[in-house]
């Protein structure tokens, strides 16, 4: 039983504190700022992940 109380219960609270730490660095760092989002980008038609796909050119045409 002592063990718990000197041992495991200071060690949870500092990997609580840890935690908590980590998550405020995050946050202070923008790291949750999306304005482009998935919620906003799923409106879209055109997908963002290649190049734009353009119709060819009919005067290079042969």
């Amino acid at each position: 039983m002592n063990i718990i109380l000197f041992f495991l219960a200071p060690l949870t609270l500092l990997m609580a504190a840890g935690s908590l730490a980590a998550f405020w660095w995050t946050f202070k760092a923008n790291q949750y700022d999306d304005p482009q989002g998935d919620a906003a980008r799923i409106l879209y038609d055109q997908l963002d992940d290649g190049p734009p796909v353009t119709a060819p050119d009919e005067a290079n045409e042969v």
